[in-house]
């Protein structure tokens, strides 16, 4: 017999927040409760239908102990995102450290990008609650904010030593471009089932950003992106 821990099933009259402790008790009923939110977004298949009473049932955690931590599901919800995207970020950064030279490098023996895979088994291991989140049922600008994080990360990295006819317009568009692809190639893996090892989609994704329509095809398609810089940097006013 499960045993639930002994506390009334009503909210307390005052909120209370739990702040990020150590305290292991802590850390195992936030677990616990973020877990039980994945499976109850899995059962009902929207996370705009999952209730409190159900998370807690799932975790076996009473409604006091949620309160204590969190206001209702979407507090749950953000505490769970925020937790996520601040531990990342420094698998992100590892990423964009990597400069042309490692990254020739690792495209030419079929390699990742040094850091991919640290950043994808970090994530594997959140897998069960990451792919509820990103999935049609789950949070839909939770993925948005793991672009904005991504973007935040790497738009200094990456204008560093720029082409001078590039411009900052075609390099916004540019990043917004690739950032949204490789989101969404890891969102797909994640929201699959992770069927793929991660010494393989590390690879893929790494590959992908290198891959050209022509390239599908065995067709070699080539364009002036300084021309097209240019351009854009002259509609918009910018000063090249």
């Amino acid at each position: 017999m499960r045993v639930r821990i002994a506390c009334e099933d009503t909210p307390p009259a005052s909120h209370s927040v739990v702040t990020a402790s150590t305290d292991k008790r802590i850390v195992r009923t936030r677990r616990a409760l973020r877990d039980a939110l994945a499976t109850e977004i899995e059962k009902t298949g929207d996370l705009s239908q999952v209730t409190v009473t159900a998370v807690c049932d799932s975790a076996q955690i009473t409604r006091r102990t949620f309160y204590l931590h969190f206001k209702d599901i979407p507090d749950l919800v953000r505490a769970t995102e925020d937790e996520t995207l601040k531990s990342l970020r420094p698998y992100i950064a590892r990423i964009a450290a990597t400069n042309l030279d490692g990254l020739q490098d690792a495209i030419s023996q079929l390699q990742p990008c040094p850091g991919v895979i640290e950043a994808l088994e970090f994530l594997k291991e959140r897998g069960s609650y990451m792919s509820a989140l990103l999935g049609d049922g789950g949070d839909p600008g939770f993925t948005h904010r793991i672009e904005l994080l991504v973007r935040d990360v790497v738009h200094k990295r990456a204008a560093e030593g720029i082409n001078e006819y590039v411009g900052e317009a075609l390099l916004d568009y540019y990043l917004t471009y690739t950032i949204a692809a490789e989101v969404g190639v890891l969102v797909r893996w994640l929201t699959r089932g992770m069927q793929e090892d991660v010494s393989i989609i590390s690879r893929v994704m790494t590959a992908l950003m290198f891959v050209r329509p022509g390239d599908l095809y065995n067709r070699r398609m080539n364009f002036n992106v300084g021309a097209l810089g240019a351009a854009l940097a002259f509609y918009e006013g910018e000063q090249l």
